[in-house]
């Protein structure tokens, strides 16, 4: 087991408005959704001494600090890999609190991914860029493989072949996932419920996905207040637990799609994270009252729960029929929507719904929540939590 398991807890959330144009820039929607999970804690910015985001955020640690007022920083940090650092951000807090090296961290994430820079759209950038990464680009996006949408159909369409699964069963999650959001005030697509019909119906990006197979591209901000366990039982709210947390990469790991892989259609980082999830909180999936899985493609939600061991593999289509994913179901899956219904805030939002859930303020709430499952980004190095009550 981690030292790290249950040394740090998540005692504060923030978040701005999701919509598709703040009206402001990206480090005031920073600023505001650290503030928010700074009263929510019942801190200042003056307890604060770390600050941790995606290398994606455009938003400067010293920046952030600057415009709070935060005076000192020890400890600053950064993740990479896109969504895959959402729950990294908070196993680097948790790290900082253990040892000593910041008592106060916050991991944060804004941006205005609609009206500004939209990460879904191709992007000549990314593949001219003077690093690895524009080297591994430089291989696909030549074949019309440049967008996430292009890049993940790929698997998407190999699972199906392997495993008899079909379009339709990557339009549950769609469905349930909207189905959640309809309930949920703060979600964009608050109020609108989707079938599988329209599912079906909609157009599609990159066959065999539709629209509703894609992620919001949303605007808005998420910040987390991580301290230790033990000072977190004396501040206003009720504490989140981390009680295991994890980083994991596959073998000829790539990004979105590992191409070169014998097994294309798996997500191999998911099963590093999922293993070392499992061993340090002491608890299986049995054990999950409430999956928030990373929901930026609907077909990697199935293989999610295959990787983590819900369901053996190509049996995922089978796991989520009859509302097994539903409020009510055996494992209700992204009660506030997912990033496919509330919003797209590259997982942090997810984080934020895993704290309300286990303390109880969700508005899809579960009864008696008190062990969550989290995921961050798929296709990519990866990232994971379990979060539990005190």
């Amino acid at each position: 087991m981690s030292a790290l398991a249950g040394a740090a807890a998540i005692a504060g959330i923030g978040a701005t408005e999701f919509s598709k144009d703040s009206g402001r820039s990206e480090l005031r929607l920073a600023v505001e959704c650290v503030r928010g999970a700074l009263d929510d804690a019942g801190l200042s910015a003056s307890d604060v001494d770390g600050l941790v985001t995606f290398t994606m955020d455009g938003n400067a640690e010293i920046a952030v600090a600057r415009e709070l007022g935060i005076p000192e920083l020890t400890f600053f940090g950064r993740v990479h890999y896109g969504g895959g650092a959402a729950a990294a951000t908070v196993q680097q807090a948790a790290m900082a609190v253990a040892t000593g090296a910041a008592d106060v961290v916050v991991a944060y994430r804004a941006f205005n991914e609609r009206s500004g820079h939209r990460f879904g759209q191709v992007s000549s950038a990314a593949a001219q860029q003077v690093n690895t990464s524009g080297v591994d680009n430089g291989y696909h996006y030549p074949a019309g493989l440049a967008t996430p949408a292009a890049t993940v159909a790929m698997v998407a369409q190999r699972y199906l072949h392997e495993y008899g699964a079909t379009s339709e069963d990557f339009g549950r999650i769609a469905v349930a996932a909207r189905a959640h959001a309809a309930t949920n005030p703060h979600a964009w697509f608050h109020g609108k419920p989707i079938t599988l019909a329209d599912h079906q119906a909609s157009r599609w990006v990159a066959e065999p996905l539709h629209l509703l197979d894609c992620c919001q591209e949303s605007d808005g901000g998420v910040a987390l207040v991580i301290t230790s366990a033990e000072r977190a039982r004396d501040l206003p709210g009720t504490p989140v637990v981390v009680a295991a947390a994890a980083q994991g990469s596959g073998p000829d790991q790539y990004i979105m799609t590992s191409y070169y892989r014998a097994d294309l259609a798996a997500l191999p980082e998911m099963g590093v994270v999922g293993r070392q999830l499992w061993r340090d909180a002491g608890r299986t999936p049995s054990d999950v009252d409430v999956a928030v899985l990373y929901d930026h493609f609907t077909p990697y939600v199935l293989m999610q729960l295959e990787e983590l061991g819900f369901c053996a593999r190509g049996e995922a289509k089978d796991f989520v029929a009859d509302g097994r994913i539903g409020l009510d179901g055996d494992l209700p899956l992204n009660p506030h929507g997912g990033q496919l219904g509330e919003a797209y805030i590259h997982g942090m939002n997810g984080i934020a719904e895993a704290v309300r859930q286990i303390r109880g303020t969700a508005a899809n709430q579960v009864a008696d929540a008190r062990t969550v499952l989290v995921t961050a980004g798929t296709g990519v190095p990866t990232s994971g939590l379990i979060l539990t009550a005190p």
